[in-house]
């Protein structure tokens, strides 16, 4: 089995069991890659992304800082911008990724930070 076929499987999976969650509740989305990393809260029922934050903002550009360090600047970053907008409780979309490395700082800070999921 070719490793698209299995990142693709797993997105799909995670998806699935997601729409269970989705009553009242917006989607943290995270992307990667290698050296950048993106997250955005969606509303899912009007299609359309209420906060984001990613690591090509000039803020933590212009911070030399390795890729885990960036995660956690991140997360505190979206934590602080939903609470600006009153969102508490929402789900964590990891997409075709494994709950490992940045994809887990992230998620950790999020949490630290007041976000409920």
């Amino acid at each position: 089995m070719k490793k698209i076929n299995k990142k693709i499987k797993r997105k799909l999976r995670n998806r699935k069991k997601l729409k269970s969650v989705s009553t009242n509740r917006y989607r943290i989305s995270v992307t990667k890659s290698l050296n950048n990393f993106f997250a955005q809260i969606i509303d899912d029922k009007n299609s359309k992304t209420l906060v984001s934050a990613s690591s090509i903002e000039k803020d933590i550009k212009k911070n030399k800082s390795k890729k885990m360090e960036k995660s956690n600047l991140i997360g505190e970053m979206l934590a602080k911008r939903a609470k600006d907008k009153n969102i508490n409780e929402v789900y964590f979309d990891r997409g075709e990724y494994k709950y490992h490395g940045r994809i887990k700082a992230f998620a950790e800070t999020l949490r630290k930070n007041g976000l409920k999921f």
